[in-house]
This record gives structure tokens, sequence and C-alpha cells, in this order.
């Protein structure tokens, strides 16, 4: 297990390039599996969860062709889908809450699918039900193993149809899009989930032969087609890892500009750190964030405590929730975070409270921050790193600390920031990684 030892308080300077967005790296990995012809993809980040779904796509016979240090060529022209008995994959898939992508097109393409229970983040509740209802309603038959955790899919005739969604769920939503291309008839999806990285998936589809309509919509029309070819896909910068460095700019004090960032897919993220204080200049598609002594908390316009919360896109994705509580422990008034998609992300505040800061955890879901507006420092302590989104919160926390802080299990923010002690180093902080 690995730490990171981190000499706070120093203030930062210089740009940095966000990777490929992960959330949207495993959706298009997954999606190569539709095709038997090549599909070459750019801007692939190279963090460990990203690793895991490659190498477990190159497993079950594709093959995997590196590039250059961010692009690949994936062909899955000879699958061998009885991988999905062996123990082998049942260990891989086991260890990846991504391995869920692959069910969509492992069904869509040869009617039949296997999957454990997914592991992942604990940060609450995760369920699949969205991912399964939607299947089931294509066609799909299900069997699971209570003894061995393991689901077996038979969907040998998948038949386009009419769905309701329950919640917009992002993966969900990705992967009935991908079991629905390649079924028989129309597929139309409501309440689908519609953030950049879906659309970015429903097009680099079309571009494929599919045919969707209502991309960027809550409403999606699919007309299933015989076959899939193939194609080259760039994924977007990772809106997570920009939130972040804007969060890390702001506590730091520190100048940071983020080149390349996007900025026309980012949708609510600029706007809620603007209402947390933080200065930002927008230029051309760079983002910079001018050092500040000191920022505000804004209030609504009656005065009353501004609240940040999570909701499905265009709102404010729950993947920064754990930032915005970070940015805000350094700010000039009170803000409410409001954390409403998972009850246990909110935990890691604990280990905030003993490096100083001032926070009310209401209950799972709630955190009152009373900012300090710098009157004096957080302290650096030992911690660990529960999950990625609240590992990077507390590195971000141990940058902005007094004197030295250790973090251990990084491996966690390894699972979504590639290289980021090394990306950080080269703005000046000072952070040394120790294998233990």
């Amino acid at each position: 297990m690995g730490s990171f030892k981190i000499q706070g308080g120093h203030t930062l300077k210089g740009e940095i390039i966000p990777q490929g967005a992960k959330n949207e790296a495993l959706q298009i990995v997954a999606a190569t599996l539709l095709t038997a012809e090549p599909v070459t993809l750019h801007k692939i980040p190279n963090i460990r969860d990203v690793n895991k779904l490659i190498e477990l796509v190159g497993d079950l016979g594709a093959t995997v062709e590196k590039l250059d240090a961010e692009s690949y060529r994936i062909t899955a022209k000879d699958i061998d889908v009885d991988f999905l008995e062996s123990d082998q994959y049942k260990t891989k898939a086991a260890s990846l809450r991504g391995s869920i992508m692959i069910l969509g097109p492992l069904l869509a393409r040869y009617g039949k699918a296997k999957i454990p229970k997914p592991g992942g983040d604990k940060i609450g509740r995760r369920r699949l039900d969205t991912h399964f209802i939607g299947f089931e309603k294509l066609g799909a038959k299900f069997n699971y193993s209570s003894k061995e955790s393991f689901y077996s899919i038979d969907a040998s005739n998948l038949q386009g149809t009419y769905m309701h969604l329950d919640e917009a769920s992002v993966t969900g939503t990705a992967n009935i899009v991908m079991a629905a291309v390649l079924a028989k008839g129309k597929t139309t999806i409501y309440n689908a989930a519609c953030e950049p990285y879906l659309q970015q998936l429903c097009k680099m589809l079309n571009r494929m032969g599919a045919k969707i309509e209502g991309i960027g919509s809550n409403l999606l029309v699919i007309e299933g087609v015989e076959k899939l070819g193939g194609t080259e896909h760039t994924l977007l910068p990772d809106m997570i890892e920009i939130g972040s460095f804007i969060g890390l700019a702001a506590m730091t004090q520190s100048e940071i500009t983020i080149k390349n960032a996007g900025v026309e897919n980012l949708g609510l993220i600029p706007e809620v750190f603007r209402r947390l204080g933080v200065h930002m200049i927008f230029r051309d598609d760079d983002i910079i964030i001018p050092a500040q002594k000191h920022y505000e908390i804004d209030t609504f316009i009656d005065g009353s405590i501004m609240t940040v919360a999570d909701a499905p896109w265009p709102g404010f994705t729950p993947d920064l929730l754990s930032i915005v509580l970070v940015t805000a422990i350094q700010a000039k008034g009170t803000v409410l975070v409001h954390q409403k998609m998972f009850e246990s992300r909110l935990f890691f505040v604990d280990k905030l409270i003993d490096m100083g800061a001032q926070i009310i955890l209401c209950d799972p879901h709630r955190a009152t921050v009373i900012g300090m507006d710098r009157k004096q420092p957080l302290r650096g302590i030992k911690m660990s790193s529960p999950d990625i989104r609240a590992g990077v919160s507390l590195l971000i926390a141990a940058l902005s600390a007094e004197g030295e802080s250790i973090i251990s299990n990084v491996e966690q923010i390894d699972r979504g920031y590639q290289n980021i002690d090394e990306r950080l180093k080269r703005l000046g902080a000072q952070i040394e990684r120790i294998e233990q």
C-alpha cells in the first residue's frame, strides 16, 4: 500500500493539462466490443480503473495495441465468450466496478454474458437495477447465483421497446444504449442520462453505423442495425479533474492555468465555484485561476445560506461535492453541502475536522462548512484515502495545510487521477510517494 508524504503551506504556479475523462473512457473502451473492426481511441487516461478494463477486454480476446501514451487501437474480432466462465474473469471483473459496462456490448453482439457483483468505491449503495431492468425490457433473462454472487444473462433475442428509466443513471443508460444499437427494431429510452460523456458515446456509436436520435436530451430513440464498423474517437477532458484543480488553486492561493479544459462541456461546474467566491478567467479553452488570498461564499438572494447539491446532468455532478466542501474550508462564509446520491461519501470529513476545519456533519448526506477565511491554517495529520474523490479532497487539504501530512491508501486516488503526484510536483507541490 502506497502513501503520499506532503509538506503543505506552499503556493503552486504553472499550467496543467487535464487527463481524458475517466467516466467516458470506461464506456468507450467497452463499446469497442460491439464491432469486429478496429476502433482507435485518443486521450485515454493512464489510470488504474481504465487500465484494468482495457486488460479485461484483451483477456476476452480483443487485440489491444498501444499507439502512444494516450492512444490505443482495439480490435475485438475474435472474442472468447467462454472466458466469462473462468476464475480469472470472475476475480478481475469483481474487483472493477467498470466491468459492468461490458454487459451491453456482449449481450448485443453475442446474445449472452456473465458478470460477478462488481466492486468499486465504498461510497454507499450503488444499485444495478437500471442496467438490469433495461436489459430485461429488451428481452434479456437473468439468473443470479447467490452462492457465487454471479449473474448469468441470456439475450439471444433482443427486441427494441419503450422504457422509462427509474433513474437517469449514466452507466445504466450507456449500457442499455450499447445493447439497443444491435437489437431488432426501435428502442425509446425516456429519462435517459444526457451528460457530455454519454453524448460522446452516442456520437461515436453513430459514426460506427448506429442510428441514435435525441443525443443531448433525456429522450433517446435508437433504431437497431445489423452490425457496426470501426471508428476513431477522442475523449473529452475530465471535468472532475478540472474541478479538482480549481479547488486546489483556491485552497493553496495559487495561480494555475488549466489548459484545453473543454469549457463548453463543463455545465454548472464553473458557476458553482464562482458561488464559492473563486475567481476564474476564461481564455479560449483555458481556465486561469489567479492567486486569491480571500474568497467569499455567495448567499441566496434572500440572504440565506448557500446550498450546493448534486443532481443528474445538467445538474451539478456528485463527484465534485467533496472538492466543493474542501474548497469552502478557507472561504469567508458558510455553505451547506448536500450529497443526495450516496450516503457514505461525506464520511471523510472527520479527517478534515482533525486538521482544524469547521464542519458540522449533519447526517450521512449533509455537511455544513463554516469558512475560516484563512484566519488559521489547517494542520497536517496522518490519514487514509477512503475513495477516489475523498482522497483527492484530502490531498488538496494537505497541500494547503501547515506542516506534514501522510495520506495512505493512495491506490484509491490512482484509480481516478493519472500520475497526480508527478503533475503536482511540476506546479511546485512538495509531495513524495512512499511505497510500503
